[in-house]
């Protein structure tokens, strides 16, 4: 089925074209409300605040906020609280034994943690909130704040920035119930697509002007760059390996087994673990900074604080990418249990072909997930430390070079492919809703 087709279909099925405008209508308001500046704060004088942005930590922040954090908007934390309170969550839900007993509970389990996730956000953003408030202290003029600094402004600007975080955490639920695809990654996808555009009109300007004028040659490969590392993105997340899978049918005689049951697999993916090892290791990379920034005066804290603070120095990505090779090996234990795979093969008849149900299928699942993990991970920290490859090696502008590889990109491809895979489900569902009509007037 050809493109053009499938988006002609897609406006033929009812509920998927709802679910579809549901969701742009929903993304427009969290763009609209990322624009909205915090009251008693100058719109017009939030320059320092644009410069702090452009590159280091906070630019990527920024990124993944798109751009509201630049702007002192109502949506300045974006969803960020939210994914470090999941995270949080999934870490204690290995060393806590109510947590464990509410993951195995089914929906009801699945409510309660998200409860708590929800509860664990508000806390996050009533300590990121006055952080940020205080940032604006520092970097902007003191006539940029119309209420001055009084305590009746921080006390209401952290309220609004905390709402403005909870009400974004709803949009992205009410994406998920609703709409189509995983709301809360289609909200930090859509934020760092929108400063996309942005980013490489500035490549191009500072290509074919100044110093580097006339450069389009530049500006091409850069572009075939970027197709073969998305190229590149798409191949991690999707790559599969398959390991057979035959069950064991009783036949019509309740003594005798039959082995010609068709065969099954188990799909094992190069990389079970998604973009959580970099999103884990970037929340890592914050700490050294935080704890060499403390040490001012000393002048080689001062050289490793400038180090830790650039994410295209070379300490801060060798660093970097030895986190995520660790990350990516226990979240792919956490995510994978080979044990349990295993024991509910042998529950349900299933066996790996040369392999005895049980601790051998165990034993030879989880050698097979290492050996994927190994080459996932290392190709997972190739690609997250790419943007500073182009930048250093290629000379990629800084905020299209955060394009290169890395968080941004993997995000983008990954709730893509997603979201193009439940469209397809909603495609192929009508195919055989039409299939069984046919049948049935026949």
């Amino acid at each position: 089925m050809s493109v053009l087709n499938k988006f002609t279909r897609i406006f033929e099925i009812k509920e998927l074209k709802e679910r579809i405008l549901f969701t742009i209508l929903i993304l427009a308001v969290y763009r609209f409300g990322a624009q909205v500046v915090l009251p008693g704060v100058d719109a017009t004088q939030l320059a320092n605040l644009g410069k702090q942005t452009t590159d280091g930590l906070l630019g990527l922040l920024n990124a993944f906020t798109g751009g509201a954090f630049a702007n002192a908007s109502v949506f300045a934390l974006g969803i960020m609280p939210y994914i470090s309170a999941s995270i949080v969550v999934q870490l204690l839900t290995i060393a806590i034994p109510y947590l464990q007993k509410l993951s195995s509970d089914g929906e009801s389990g699945r409510k309660k943690i998200t409860q708590i996730t929800r509860w664990l956000t508000i806390l996050i953003t009533l300590v990121q909130g006055p952080g940020y408030i205080y940032n604006l202290f520092s970097i902007l003029p003191e006539s940029a704040f119309l209420m001055g600094s009084s305590i009746t402004f921080v006390i209401s600007s952290v309220i609004i920035i905390s709402a403005g975080c909870i009400f974004a955490m709803w949009l992205g639920e009410k994406i998920t119930d609703r709409g189509i695809g995983n709301g809360i990654s289609l909200l930090i996808m859509v934020g760092i697509v929108a400063t996309l555009p942005q980013a490489f009109l500035q490549n191009l300007v500072s290509r074919t002007t100044g110093e580097q004028g006339g450069d389009l040659i530049m500006v091409l490969v850069e572009l075939l760059i970027w197709f073969l590392v998305v190229l590149a993105s798409i191949l991690l997340v999707k790559a599969v390996r398959k390991i057979p899978v035959q069950y064991a049918r009783r036949s019509t005689d309740v003594t005798t087994i039959d082995m010609q049951a068709a065969r099954q697999y188990i799909p094992l993916k190069l990389n079970s673990s998604g973009v959580m090892p970099i999103i884990f290791a970037q929340a890592i990379m914050f700490v050294p900074s935080l704890i060499t920034s403390s040490f001012s005066n000393s002048d080689s804290f001062q050289s490793l604080s400038a180090s830790f603070t650039d994410i295209f120095s070379f300490w801060y990505n060798f660093v970097f990418a030895l986190l995520i090779i660790v990350f990516t090996f226990f979240y792919t234990a956490i995510t994978v249990p080979t044990s349990k795979i295993a024991d509910d093969l042998k529950r349900s008849g299933g066996f790996v072909p040369g392999k005895v149900p049980g601790n051998e299928t165990s034993e030879f699942l989880d050698q097979i997930m290492s050996y994927l993990t190994l080459p996932g991970s290392i190709f997972l920290a190739i690609l997250a430390v790419f943007p500073a490859l182009a930048f250093n090696f290629i000379g990629v502008q800084q905020n299209w070079a955060l394009f290169f590889g890395g968080t941004s990109l993997l995000i983008i491809v990954g709730v893509a492919i997603d979201t193009v895979e439940q469209v397809n489900s909603y495609l192929l569902n009508q195919n055989y809703s039409s299939l069984t009509k046919t049948n049935r007037t026949a």
